[in-house]
């Protein structure tokens, strides 16, 4: 499994509960583009509509070598879930506070997914606690290499 592209900021803006894999219902310049690393997820989300989900500001770049039948940038594209999934997702999101968000796009056995989750926004304290146990560890990884050096 490729990661082509990763919602880094996610993991720092959200507690992340439960995550599910989905394929996308795409065009074919668009997984051109996506094969050729031009996605972007960090503005993107999930919705869910009549028992479908769907993802909303997903980025794909246009393919410069494609025709006139270039697809949108950012239209709203189908996830592809069993039926047991999206009902999870459903009951997930209804508990309040939570929501979908993308993580990762992923190249799989030549197909395109998106790796999904079910998420909870974090407080500012969150947040701040986050940042100073990141610190930590880049301060831990530090000495050890100091020290391993000598």
């Amino acid at each position: 499994m490729k990661v082509i592209s990763t919602n880094k900021r996610a993991t720092f803006e959200y507690h992340i509960e439960q995550k599910f894999t989905a394929g996308i219902q795409l065009q074919g310049s668009e997984v051109k583009s996506i094969r050729a690393g031009k996605v972007s997820i960090n503005e993107a989300y999930v919705m869910i509509r009549n028992s479908e989900a769907f993802v909303l500001n997903m980025h794909i770049a246009k393919f410069e070598a494609s025709s006139i039948f270039n697809h949108e940038e950012t239209r709203t594209r189908k996830l592809l879930l069993n039926r047991s999934e999206i009902n999870k997702l459903i009951g997930l999101k209804d508990r309040g506070g939570y929501t979908i968000i993308p993580l990762q796009v992923q190249l799989h056995q030549g197909l395109i997914k998106l790796e999904i989750a079910v998420a909870k926004g974090k407080k500012l304290f969150d947040k701040r606690d986050s940042i100073k146990e990141r610190d930590l560890e880049r301060e831990k990884r530090q000495e050890l290499k100091s020290k391993n050096r000598y």
